[in-house]
């Protein structure tokens, strides 16, 4: 798991409770479940793999995978670009809000909310921070 464990360090997102990082581990593997057609179901697999490996990296060691090691694998291919590229463009939007900022967050960019959330957990203007996001959308591949 080093791989996972340096990945998750550069990311630096909060960690939670055994029962906090349970209960994502179970939202995300239910969305799996619904999940229609490849690609979505895909990435659904790629949430499960991250909230699993960043369980496991907050120290809960006791949890198990609820795949084997294949589904882990191919869920890593997919969550790696596609988490990194979220924290990448909350850092940037971030940073030309406020120059210095740090975000750590790896929500949806395409949900409001979830914006306004980083932005307030940020100090952030949101309705600013929300626009250079959008600007950042529009320029990106991996984030359509």
């Amino acid at each position: 798991m080093g791989i996972f464990h340096a990945w998750h360090t550069k990311l630096n997102m909060r960690k939670n409770s055994l029962d906090w990082h349970k209960q994502d581990i179970q939202s995300e593997y239910e969305e799996l479940l619904q999940a229609k057609g490849f690609v979505h179901r895909w990435s659904e697999l790629a949430d499960v793999v991250y909230t699993y490996t960043r369980a496991r990296w907050s120290g809960h060691r006791e949890l198990t995978f609820p795949f084997g090691k294949l589904k882990l694998f191919w869920g890593s291919l997919y969550m790696f670009p596609k988490y990194t590229s979220r924290w990448k463009l909350f850092r940037k939007a971030g940073n030309r809000v406020k120059p210095g900022s740090n975000i750590s967050a790896v929500r949806n960019p395409k949900k409001i909310d979830k914006l306004h959330e980083i932005a307030r957990e940020n100090n952030l203007d949101h309705e600013r921070f929300k626009e250079e996001v959008k600007k950042l959308l529009s320029k990106s591949i991996l984030l359509k």
